[in-house]
């Protein structure tokens, strides 16, 4: 169905090969490389000031977001105990399974949406494999693309490879008006007992040189931890229309997560993509001085000659 071959983080330095070209077209390749070059340092500039930021909204998000998990996961033990049950919580018989892709809106950011898309894949037919349903929630242009694309390729077929439900676009750094759009779909989808299970597919945020994908369930709400939390926790967990704000963080988390990966994986492969146009333009300049030189020479040695027959030509038109 799909194969993939393992990709490198970021993308390692190629062989430069001898060049031969002339000397006209070696002065404008050169020219080129350096425009080129001149671009992914821009590139490379932009996306490390862009991933600070982004690694300060998960780092600074982080102990919010494990705290409020914490609390939830202690408001929904007592739920449990005290045998009450609610839509979020309810575990059901699982049939059908959402699938929440986080990708990126640009390429150029190395092995970044290839690996995400992959791991989706992957999950994906683990899932058909034990029999259940799966439907997508894509986010960013380049997953969008993606299913979209596959989906018209599989129109006739019978089974299709994966059920499309959305596709959302963000664009710049990520804020809860746009997680509270990716939430209140999920959230229609669950309660309607459309899918009986949410999974968030994104890369987490290791540091600037290492990221992984990661599938994390959303929905339902399961109860793996204790933590000591006031009686009304429960009221301030809850926004407007008695939706878990829980879902909306998780979201948020999940797309911030996803932004600082990819601006950290965009970030190696334009510092390596300069440093390939440095190698590059170095190799092409010494073809150019040795083209140029040689043909230097082959000036002089015209000249010379020119010289050494000049007498024996006049000689010759003298005698004649």
């Amino acid at each position: 169905m799909f194969s993939f071959t393992l990709p490198t983080a970021f993308p390692s330095k190629p062989h430069l090969s001898p060049v031969r070209c002339g000397v006209r077209e070696l002065r404008e390749r050169i020219q080129t490389v350096e425009i080129t070059q001149k671009v992914t340092e821009t590139m490379k500039l932009v996306a490390a000031a862009r991933v600070r930021r982004a690694q300060e909204a998960v780092v600074n998000g982080r102990p919010f977001s494990s705290n409020l998990a914490a609390m939830l996961n202690d408001i929904t033990q007592r739920l449990h105990n005290d045998d009450v049950s609610t839509p979020l919580t309810h575990a059901r018989p699982v049939k059908n399974v959402a699938l929440v892709v986080f990708t990126a809106d640009r390429g150029l950011c190395g092995s970044f949406n290839k690996l995400l898309i992959r791991k989706a894949i992957t999950r994906i037919e683990e899932l058909k494999k034990l029999g259940l349903g799966c439907v997508v929630i894509s986010v960013g242009k380049k997953g969008n693309s993606f299913f979209s694309h596959h989906n018209d390729d599989d129109d006739d077929d019978e089974d299709p490879f994966v059920k499309v439900d959305s596709l959302i676009e963000i664009g710049g750094f990520p804020t809860t008006k746009e997680a509270q759009v990716i939430a209140d779909d999920v959230f229609s989808l669950f309660v309607s007992e459309e899918v009986d299970k949410v999974e968030l597919v994104y890369t987490k945020f290791v540091s600037l040189v290492r990221f992984e994908p990661v599938v994390h369930t959303l929905l339902p709400l399961g109860v793996d931890g204790n933590c000591g939390v006031m009686g009304d926790e429960v009221f301030r967990l809850s926004s407007k229309g008695g939706k878990l704000a829980v879902e909306r963080e998780s979201v948020l988390r999940g797309l911030q997560e996803s932004l600082a990966s990819e601006l950290a994986a965009r970030m190696g492969a334009m510092a390596a993509a300069t440093d390939n146009a440095v190698e590059l333009r170095k190799s092409l300049s010494v073809a150019y001085n040795r083209e140029r030189q040689a043909k230097i020479t082959g000036e002089l040695l015209e000249i010379d000659q020119s010289r050494t027959l000049a007498p024996q030509l006049s000689t010759f038109v003298a005698m004649h």
